[in-house]
């Protein structure tokens, strides 16, 4: 259906036209329209200085794709997504270009590329962010994680955290602080393979970060990390809500003695199973959970003992 079945324009909005029947409330002359105002052309009253505008508003003119805005701001891009982009084989309306004009934009492209970053600064802002989105896309991170990552990463560079840290460091640091302030577990060892550095640079550029940007980081309980292993080792559902209520009943006393979430899930997973005559052994929890077999022993020694 075409705009003006919808709405019914009440006044030319050119310069100097006629307003139909409409009249003057003073005087009764004829009301026309000038530079976009209703006047009266016999005394001169203003009736209506703004006229609206009753077009649409469209940004594409393709009948199958047009839309009412343009593309939203993003953090994830260094100029929050409001570039140019230059095109290549075809013009707006899709049709195909000369080779002339293809050689002529392709220059442009170059020339666009070499100008997009004003400075190093943002050229090492634009490296973070895609290091960022490619951590996010590999830990299956949803898109909310990965715009606070690299809300993050722009909040580190403006604290001037970079100097003397990594790139690759930092953007991993980013990823694991928002998984940290999200509740959602995600550990180090799972980031520094990926990001290509090592662990301990990815634990010093997050403990710079948690100083100097005043993280809300959640302290990381067992219970995120039980139905991991559970997965792991394929146990049943009823030796999952064992391990998960082991785990809720001693989450506050691991904290306090400061020992590894991962490795007391694996504990409480293997004592539910032990408790059910599972076979399970400790090795293979401990493989599981990337720890070793005398921690797991120790742990789920604990365990028995509190259990009484």
């Amino acid at each position: 259906m075409a705009t003006r079945d919808v709405y019914e324009r009440q006044f030319d909005e050119s310069c100097g036209k006629s307003c139909g029947n409409a009249s003057c409330p003073e005087c009764g002359g004829q009301v026309i329209t000038d530079a976009g105002e209703r006047r009266c052309d016999s005394c001169g009253l203003i009736i209506d200085g703004h006229g609206i505008d009753r077009g649409p508003e469209w940004r594409s003119f393709e009948r199958d794709e047009r839309k009412r805005v343009g593309m939203p701001r993003t953090p994830t891009r260094h100029d929050h997504g409001l570039a140019t982009e230059i095109g290549r084989h075809v013009d707006a309306n899709g049709t195909p270009l000369p080779g002339e004009r293809r050689q002529q934009l392709s220059r442009l492209r170059t020339q666009h590329s070499r100008s997009r970053y004003q400075s190093s600064r943002e050229r090492r802002l634009a490296h973070g962010l895609d290091e960022v989105g490619r951590l996010a896309g590999a830990l299956d991170l949803p898109d909310s994680l990965r715009d606070q990552a690299c809300r993050c990463f722009r909040s580190a560079q403006q604290a001037d955290l970079l100097p003397g840290r990594s790139i690759e460091a930092v953007a991993a640091a980013s990823v694991h602080a928002a998984c940290r302030c999200a509740g959602l577990s995600r550990t180090l060892a799972e980031l520094a393979p990926l990001a290509r550095v090592a662990e301990s640079r990815v634990r010093s550029a997050y403990n710079a970060l948690n100083t100097e940007l005043g993280l809300s980081a959640k302290p990381v309980t067992p219970v995120e990390f039980v139905p991991r292993v559970a997965d792991a080792l394929d146990v049943t559902d009823l030796i999952r809500r064992r391990a998960r209520s082991l785990a809720e009943a001693s989450s506050d006393e691991w904290a306090h003695r400061g020992a590894n979430p991962h490795a007391v899930a694996a504990a409480c997973v293997y004592t539910a199973a032990a408790e059910r005559d599972w076979p399970l052994t400790q090795s293979r929890v401990a493989a599981v959970s990337d720890t070793s077999v005398k921690t797991v022993r120790t742990h789920y020694q604990t365990l028995c003992d509190a259990d009484g």
